[in-house]
């Protein structure tokens, strides 16, 4: 009996010591503060040389720089680019590697506020013919609230005319990402991270909208014609969309979102179909609990892929080309910050079989440790990458030969 007291108290104490062993994490707004402990060196000049996990040898080249967190960029021509500035409000222009001091003129009026400002930049399907640019972006929306938008206007290769404002919502004010569908549909992604919203069909919040070239509804939208959903509606139930991409093969839409603490994911979207934020994640809510008791529902789809420890998943691309002939078909997704570590941001591949299935994934550019926001490949059949900071960068990733 007495052993048995002594093994008891002794396994009571393991419990306590346990329980009071963890550090008290300090918390604003109910999210953990994030620490501090990783320094990120300035990006240097470059060019940067590795080898990968295909075979692949690369390199990194610094294409510009002078940025202030840059977000979404697009190729008017072989040889300009065109990139939004999220916290300035401003368009720029790089021609021939070289950023124009001057801002592009005609940009509608941007309010930046939260995780709002200038957002995505894209080109009409027959741009070559029209010259239509269209530009996501918050706007004011009363004293202190903001809305996001999205315009279009004429690129006459120095400044954009007829800006137009073709749709708005006061929904979200949050920034959206925006592509072309092969059926000529412009798409857009909408945050909804907060509440309930994105489970709501009369919000705009959390889904994925379907419209027409000039912000109208079309009318074969899955939600058109029914009196209790909001007729733009494509897709719901997304959290915090931050890619948008049209699958070069199938035509299909893919979507990549970030969860909270975990849970970020790649999504295939379905016309009419739930995503299930927040009522199904993969993640866990900030302070530490899981966000559903389950990580899968009937009558929501699922990822195709996820992480967990979140990247801070952000802008996507498939690779088409021929110049780096190891990676064609391969998928990229740039990454933020991993498992909630500032100074982790870097440039994740993903290979896939030919059903679409993951088959390995590896992670680049991680010693840049460089908040990766967009990538695409450009004209030129090379990726392109923005990195989103104080003195974001234009990276260009090229054959290492």
């Amino acid at each position: 009996m007495w052993q048995l007291r002594v093994l008891v108290a002794a396994a009571v104490g393991v419990v306590a010591i346990a329980a009071v062993a963890q550090q008290t994490v300090p918390m604003r707004n109910g999210i953990p503060v994030a620490p501090t402990g990783i320094v990120v060196p300035p990006l240097g000049a470059g060019p940067f040389n590795y080898h990968t996990a295909e075979g692949q040898d690369i390199r990194v080249v610094v294409v510009a720089r002078g940025l202030k967190h840059p977000w979404s960029i697009a190729f008017p021509s072989a040889t300009d680019m065109l990139v939004t500035e999220r916290t300035t409000g401003q368009l720029r222009v790089i021609r021939n590697g070289k950023l124009d001091p001057q801002p592009v003129a005609g940009v509608p009026m941007v309010r930046v506020q939260g995780l709002g400002g200038f957002g995505d930049v894209v080109l009409h399907p027959q741009f070559a013919t029209n010259h239509l640019v269209y530009l996501s972006f918050t706007k004011a929306a009363g004293e202190n609230k903001a809305a996001l938008a999205i315009a279009r206007g004429t690129w006459d290769g120095h400044a954009l005319t007829k800006v137009t404002e073709i749709f708005t919502t006061a929904d979200t004010g949050s920034l959206s990402r925006l592509a072309f569908g092969r059926d000529g549909k412009l798409y857009a992604t909408t945050a909804g991270a907060q509440d309930n919203a994105p489970q709501s069909p009369m919000s705009l919040a959390g889904k994925v909208l379907r419209l027409n070239e000039d912000g109208t509804v079309p009318k074969d939208n899955p939600f058109a014609g029914k009196s209790d959903y909001k007729p733009e509606i494509y897709t719901l139930g997304h959290r915090s969309p931050l890619a948008l991409v049209v699958h070069p093969g199938t035509g299909q839409l893919w979507e990549n979102e970030n969860g909270p603490n975990g849970g970020d994911e790649i999504n295939v979207l379905k016309p009419g179909a739930n995503y299930g934020w927040p009522l199904v994640s993969l993640g866990r809510t900030y302070p530490g609990p899981w966000q559903s008791k389950g990580f899968s529902k009937e009558g929501f789809e699922d990822p195709i892929v996820y992480w967990t420890p979140a990247i801070a998943a952000s802008g996507m691309a498939f690779y088409t080309g021929a110049k780096l002939p190891k990676w064609k078909g391969d998928v990229f997704v740039g990454g933020l910050r991993q498992g909630e570590i500032p100074g982790t941001g870097h440039l994740e591949r993903i290979l896939f079989n030919e059903n679409m299935e993951e088959l390995r994934r590896e992670q680049l550019l991680t010693d840049l440790r460089q908040r990766v926001r967009d990538v695409r490949m450009g004209p030129d059949e090379l990726l392109y990458l923005l990195t989103d900071e104080d003195d974001g960068a234009v990276l260009r990733i090229e054959p290492a030969n």
